[in-house]
């Protein structure tokens, strides 16, 4: 009976390394992001994002970026929040704040899967910008600069994607290095 368990335990480990192993990872933060999981079983292994996921649970948002979606999350790494103002981060998690916050960062997520690729065709369709309404209810514009996918907020500040299409059972992830602010 031992030898059963420790066959089925080897035979479970087998499956689970194989399908992980063809699963088409992007390494963000250090971790290797899984197609087959959620955003937020995926963002919490990130190093580089820590301070958005502690956002995320202050918010209360956990459960919702834990839904089905389909979502497309523009997440900005710890260095993004680091170049707000002195003790923008900190006043944003306090309880009171929550609705501040909720609205900050549901600014960075739009409704539906757009990869880099849709996303580009939505620009080339647009002439050169796309603009797309957050879960927030503000828009955010995309364009290109260079070979380079741009944000624009609605105060005209930009955040650059500095990894592109990291998918996700639930939508799909694009980082970028600055926290974009709705009005």
């Amino acid at each position: 009976m031992k030898k059963m368990k420790h066959a089925l335990a080897a035979l479970a480990l087998l499956v689970t390394t194989t399908v992980c192993a063809q699963e088409k990872t992007v390494e963000v933060g250090g971790a290797p992001m899984y197609p087959s999981k959620n955003i937020v079983q995926n963002a919490v292994n990130s190093k580089d994002h820590t301070t958005l996921v502690a956002a995320v649970k202050a918010a209360g948002l956990v459960e919702t970026l834990q839904g089905e979606g389909p979502f497309t999350v523009f997440a900005p790494v710890n260095r993004a929040f680091d170049k707000l103002p002195s003790g923008t981060v900190e006043t944003l998690l306090k309880p009171e704040n929550k609705s501040k916050l909720t609205a900050v960062l549901t600014y960075h997520v739009v409704a539906g899967k757009y990869d880099a690729a849709a996303i580009m065709a939505k620009i080339k369709e647009g002439n050169g910008k796309a603009v797309f309404t957050t879960v927030q209810g503000g828009k955010l514009t995309a364009s290109m600069k260079g070979n380079k996918l741009v944000l624009m907020d609605e105060s005209g500040h930009s955040a650059m994607v500095t990894i592109k299409d990291v998918y996700q059972s639930n939508g799909v992830i694009h980082v970028i290095d600055t926290v974009v602010l709705p009005k």
